[in-house]
């Protein structure tokens, strides 16, 4: 399944994963009812993600503080590491914090768009190590996911905690060019950052 997103900084198009069905059909509804149409990409951190699909984003005031919108449901954790990863340019569900969501349900609503950064191999070796004494033995780097971090980037941290459902496979320029755009405290740009139109094209 195949996603176009239109946006004000150009095209961006996303293949959803069959691994993560629930998040896959969950997208896919939202797209052919419009709901992501006019949403913005309201939360954008240089050297690591694009966040969009607060509906509070639609006609938002310039500096008005976005991210805590949604609809009145959450989906089921879909965790497929390593097989789908945080590599740049993956697509993962955002969600409330474990403190208030132990299950790591995700947004029904709001996806982020992975940059990160290409680590050198004694960072990589360093990240597997903290990463596996703080799951518990639960996230464990294997050589080719760290080969993949050394060559192509991505957040590593991320991995076993949120759910990846897709990838670009069109638009990664236009993602590079989003994350270097400035923003404010909160983290929203300065110049919105908007969805036009989001359709199902494949």
């Amino acid at each position: 399944m195949k996603i176009l997103l239109e946006t004000t900084m150009g095209n961006i198009t996303l293949a959803l994963y069959d691994q993560t069905p629930k998040h896959r059909d969950n997208f896919v509804e939202l797209v052919e009812k419009g709901f992501y149409n006019g949403l913005l990409f309201h939360r954008v951190i240089e050297e690591f993600m694009v966040q969009g699909g607060d509906p509070d984003s639609l006609d938002a005031a310039p500096g008005q503080r976005l991210g805590a919108g949604g609809l009145d449901y959450t989906v089921e954790a879909e965790f497929r590491f390593p097989e789908l990863m945080h590599k740049r340019g993956a697509l993962a569900a955002a969600r409330q914090g474990d403190a208030v969501n132990p299950q790591r349900r995700s947004s029904s609503c709001q996806f982020y768009i992975v940059w990160g950064t290409v680590y050198e191999p004694e960072e990589i070796d360093q990240m597997a190590m903290q990463l596996e004494r703080y799951t518990r033995g639960q996230v464990v780097l294997t050589d080719e996911v760290k080969k993949i971090y050394t060559t192509v980037g991505g957040t590593p941290h991320l991995d076993g905690q949120y759910t990846v459902f897709g990838e670009v496979v069109e638009g990664l320029d236009v993602i590079e060019k989003m994350q270097e755009v400035r923003t404010d405290r909160s983290d929203r740009p300065y110049e919105d950052i908007k969805i036009i139109k989001a359709s199902v094209i494949a």
